[in-house]
């Protein structure tokens, strides 16, 4: 009879969750007290409080975002962050960016970067895409909603942003100056947007 071989990677249950929670282990079998170990043997980093790093999963480049929105899942990622991860404009924050149900409780991100805005009504929802990073579903504004947004909230980032960041989505062709109005007209800023639209087609 041929001996069972032990497995090798105690985090293999976890499945494509390459952040995960404390809590998540013991849904895999696994109690809390072994990630210790498990840091000291190099099979795991934490990255922030309660938030881990399988090792053996490839580091994005936006691991940071991932972290966030693995510890708050309705979290919309969202002006410059959703600009830097859909490769628009030259803005490389320190900070994510994410948008909040103006109503939800402010989380706690004494150990990441993080801003905040409020979103409410249709801003929940419109223009609002999901991907996956480092294995984390994450809610992103689109290129078209973000650069609405940026014209939203340019006095809290600045109108060149805003300018450059629609000049580069519709250059690259990331989005159609249609499809930025019609977003701009669900959220009720049309009037704002327009006449820097017509310039740039004119």
């Amino acid at each position: 009879m041929k001996p069972k071989t032990k497995n090798r990677d105690p985090l293999a249950h976890l499945g494509t969750e390459g952040i995960f929670r404390s809590a998540d282990l013991e849904a895999v079998g696994l109690h809390r007290s072994q990630l210790p170990r498990l840091i000291e043997q190099g099979e795991v980093e934490r990255l922030g409080r309660g938030l881990y790093r399988r090792t053996s999963e490839e580091i994005s480049q936006h691991i940071t975002v991932a972290a966030v929105c693995r510890r708050v899942p309705q979290a919309i990622v969202c002006l410059l962050t959703a600009l830097r991860i859909h490769e628009i404009g030259t803005q490389s924050p320190w900070e994510v960016w994410i948008g909040l149900d103006r109503k939800a409780r402010k989380p706690r991100f004494q150990d990441l970067a993080v801003r905040i805005v409020r979103f409410s009504g249709a801003s929940l929802d419109e223009g609002v895409e999901e991907m996956r990073i480092q294995g984390v579903r994450v809610k992103i504004t689109s290129p078209a909603r973000t650069v609405v947004d940026c014209f939203r909230y340019r006095n809290k980032i600045g109108l060149d942003v805003a300018l450059e960041a629609l000049r580069e989505t519709v250059q690259g062709r990331k989005a159609t100056p249609a499809e930025i109005v019609r977003t701009a007209e669900a959220l009720r800023a049309r009037t704002v947007i327009l006449p820097y639209v017509e310039s740039l087609v004119a």
